[in-house]
């Protein structure tokens, strides 16, 4: 079977070159999740177009021409959407980056399901009634949770909360 050939060929190809392909991208991108990307997408490229591929004379060559030009198109697409949409505000300098740290890990102090019902009534702004639908248990549970879990955070963060008023 042809087919079954080629799959396997394209499989082999793959397998052997992802590391050479990653290396590039990376080189390329500068961000290693955005490089993963780029040799997936390259990939996927090379694996629609398999025949035509195979058929180069030098196959890394050609998967690198098209690394390149799929960055690049992405790239400009990239700065199609930015201008078309304009400037992002850039995101807002963290307030109190260590009473975050602190608070993350007092959240991690609780169980799991203490720390669901924290983030989704309090940081998630749910009802309470939300909060026990979603977790299949009663009202009074989320309410009573909730109030063991805050006092429990309020004892482990200390005066650590007086700082959260300042601006």
């Amino acid at each position: 079977m042809p087919g079954v050939d080629r799959h396997q060929d394209f499989e082999a190809y793959a397998r052997d070159s992802q590391r050479r392909l990653y290396r590039t991208a990376y080189l390329l991108c500068g961000d290693a999740d955005d490089a993963r990307d780029l040799v997936q997408s390259t990939l996927a490229k090379l694996f629609q177009h398999w025949r035509r591929a195979s058929a180069a004379n030098h196959l890394d060559a050609y998967a690198r021409t098209v690394m390149t030009r799929t960055f690049l198109a992405e790239r400009r697409r990239r700065l199609r959407d930015l201008l078309a949409h304009g400037p992002a505000d850039p995101p807002p300098a963290p307030l109190h980056a260590d009473l975050r740290v602190t608070l993350l890990a007092a959240l991690a102090e609780l169980p799991p399901r203490a720390r669901a019902m924290v983030v989704l009534r309090y940081w998630e702004d749910l009802s309470v009634e939300t909060v026990a639908r979603l977790l299949k248990c009663s009202e009074s549970t989320v309410k009573s949770q909730c109030s063991r879990s805050l006092a429990r955070l309020r004892e482990q963060l200390g005066e650590a909360h007086v700082y959260t008023t300042e601006s």
